[in-house]
């Protein structure tokens, strides 16, 4: 009995999942692990994973990312800096949103943000405020810097990191982070909101609750480990 049970989880395991790849299985796209990314489909518990596949694989990233908004121009592999060398990256100018300023970001750090502006961004400004969010101002994504007080590079070193310090709102009301999350009105609200939803977009997010380095912004990345504080 045990043996068929343990033939079963591995058929479950190995099975369906290459049956899949093989497309002997039709499954639909948002449960199908090897179907491109859909921006605009809900994310689910395989989207991390579709997010991981677009790291070393620019045409798939393009095609995720035609699923969005998202105003981009794709950027040549370079060395800005001796120790910081930027492979699959994007100058992002728009999206549904404004930003800003453009900014240099990685294809999953790109598609993330294509997912967190529709998915969690917009739902939390239409359910505090009523109105979308028309812009977002960060304060970069690119610098080839350590960790504060490590010897490990941050994100930012390979532009797979942006620090977001507000959002202004369609009737010119600005939230920011630095004023408005000791609070506990309505964008004290919307900003608790926007750090949940980018902790479900983000592999890393952290807020001012982290430590004091971070009472500004929100820090967000796409590193291996996750992490929402």
């Amino acid at each position: 009995m045990r043996r068929v049970l343990l033939l079963l989880v591995l058929l479950g395991v190995f099975g369906v999942p290459l049956a899949v790849y093989q497309q002997w299985l039709d499954v639909p796209p948002r449960w199908n692990p090897w179907a491109p990314l859909d921006i605009r489909a809900t994310p689910s518990l395989l989207t991390p994973f579709k997010l991981w596949r677009l790291e070393d694989d620019p045409g798939l990233c393009q095609q995720a990312l035609a699923t969005s908004p998202l105003r981009y121009t794709a950027l040549a592999d370079s060395s800005p800096a001796a120790d910081c060398p930027l492979e699959n990256t994007l100058r992002i100018q728009a999206l549904g949103v404004r930003f800003s300023s453009s900014f240099i970001s990685t294809c999953p750090l790109a598609a993330a943000f294509a997912l967190f502006e529709r998915h969690a961004l917009q739902t939390a400004a239409q359910e505090v405020f009523g109105q979308p969010v028309v812009q977002v101002e960060h304060v970069g994504s690119f610098a080839c810097r350590s960790i504060a007080g490590s010897q490990r590079r941050s994100q930012h070193a390979s532009a797979n990191a942006l620090d977001i310090v507000g959002f202004r709102l369609q009737d010119g009301r600005r939230i920011s982070v630095l004023r408005d999350w000791p609070g506990e009105g309505e964008a004290a609200r919307f900003l608790r909101l926007v750090h949940k939803g980018a902790c479900a977009s983000f592999n890393v997010t952290l807020g001012p609750e982290y430590n004091a380095a971070h009472r500004d912004h929100f820090h967000v990345d796409m590193g291996l480990f996750r992490m929402c504080r």
